[in-house]
């Protein structure tokens, strides 16, 4: 049973950053692909970057590539989200999905999902 937990959400002044981390369990994620979105309230939950675990290939919607970055920790089985110059329009609950097709990920349907983690940016 794959289990996905994200950490790391809080509340950040507008310009500030944050760190989101995925804790993935429950099988060998090499050949899965990790993503993370996010729904703001009222609207629905959007691509925002994702990796593809073994190539180690990137991906990022327009409006936070520049200011987002994924990465992964191989020997914990974590993705990272870092997110800098955050804007109150980044204000939203974030998912970790995984998936093994990297398509389904960029897609916003990984077959995985976290619970969430609520990020507040004020202004």
């Amino acid at each position: 049973q794959v289990q996905l937990v994200e950490s790391g959400g809080g509340l950040v002044q507008a310009g500030g950053s944050l760190r989101l981390s995925c804790a993935a369990s429950g099988r060998t994620f090499g050949s899965y692909a990790m993503g993370w979105f996010r729904r703001a309230p009222g609207k629905e939950r959007e691509f925002v970057a994702a990796l593809n675990w073994n190539a180690g290939i990137a991906y990022y919607a327009d409006s936070v590539k520049g200011r987002f970055t994924i990465s992964k920790d191989n020997a914990k089985n974590t993705v990272h989200l870092q997110m800098y110059s955050l804007k109150p329009e980044d204000t939203a609950v974030y998912y970790c999905g995984a998936d093994p097709n990297i398509l389904m990920v960029r897609a916003v349907t990984p077959g995985y999902w976290g619970q969430g983690t609520q990020v507040t940016v004020s202004s």
